[in-house]
């Protein structure tokens, strides 16, 4: 049975801020793009609640419902935005380059935009999971506002980690920081900041059991790994931040990534090693990691396909 074969000028993997973004600018640049939204559509903001920190929502908006929103702008634009998943690339050679989709459909596209994003990495607990709508974040920037003056628990030895329970510090009354070895791995100034700071208790060789609450989370236990003491500490936020995912495996035979798997772009643009494949969002973001950067930078992905397809007269 043959494929069926589709060309596009622009092809756009994957949605949320980013993604999204990146098909209304190239909908009304005349691009007629084709957005396929992925696995998981809206990205990972649509494992958020409240989002209060997007300019244009005075009163905030639940994380679902701002997804729901940028579809909608784009699909006003005349974007068109599907259902599906990339399951191969082909970026040899030169363009069209060949992207498949639910192993079934093959796309010719000129240009590519790559909208994957990032996961986070979560310690697998049932509970942890559960609580995710309900005080179990992997983002203290995006959420550390709503526990101001009350005491959470963080997970993580890295600099990303460190950042956050100092970002926490600033708006809690207390930050409990769970550390699974003897040792930080992170840099030795941040270290330094952490343990200097004395809203910011340290938990060495300690790992998370569970963490406790129906509907919201209302404490934690957790087990020192040398000593075999378990104790429980009332909390009402539980931070994970042992690190993102970047969902870069799709295209690591083609695109020059670094060693955790972001993929790495031209300064000052989001210019692949690919001539004609562009990356956005917290694909190739492994600082910000914010809806507002990510689709900034889905805007800059959209405006650099359209000078390049215009500098080839395709548009």
């Amino acid at each position: 049975m043959s494929q069926e074969i589709e060309k596009v000028n622009c092809l756009i993997i994957g949605s949320g801020p980013a993604g999204y973004t990146a098909a209304i600018y190239a909908a009304r640049a005349n691009m007629k793009p084709v957005l396929y939204q992925g696995l998981e559509p809206g990205g990972q903001l649509m494992q958020t609640t409240e989002v209060e920190n997007y300019p244009g929502y005075p009163k905030g908006v639940q994380g679902p419902q701002m997804m729901e929103d940028f579809k909608a702008q784009a699909e006003r634009v005349e974007a068109d935005i599907r259902w599906g998943y990339a399951t191969k690339v082909d970026f040899s050679g030169e363009p069209p380059y060949k992207v498949w989709i639910d192993e079934t459909k093959e796309i010719h596209a000129e240009s590519v935009i790559l909208s994957t994003g990032a996961t986070a990495k979560w310690l697998g607990l049932e509970s942890e999971n559960r609580l995710k709508s309900g005080g179990v974040s992997a983002c203290a920037v995006c959420d550390g506002f709503f526990y101001r003056n009350q005491e959470v628990a963080i997970v993580g030895a890295g600099d990303t980690a460190c950042e956050e329970a100092l970002y926490l510090a600033k708006l809690c009354s207390q930050v409990h920081m769970f550390i699974r070895s003897d040792k930080m791995r992170a840099s030795k100034i941040m270290q330094e900041r952490v343990l200097a700071n004395e809203k910011i208790k340290v938990y060495w060789n300690t790992s998370t059991e569970e963490v406790l609450g129906e509907k919201v989370v209302e404490g934690v236990r957790a087990i020192n790994t040398k000593t075999n003491e378990k104790f429980k500490l009332k909390i009402t936020g539980f931070f994970v931040a042992i690190g993102h995912q970047p969902q870069s495996q799709l295209f690591k035979e083609y695109i020059t990534c670094d060693e955790e798997g972001y993929v790495i772009t031209q300064a000052g643009s989001t210019k692949t090693n690919v001539p004609g494949v562009f990356a956005s969002g917290d694909l190739q973001d492994k600082h910000y990691r914010q809806a507002v950067t990510a689709a900034g930078s889905g805007c800059m992905a959209a405006l650099d396909a359209e000078r390049y397809l215009s500098a080839k007269g395709i548009i």
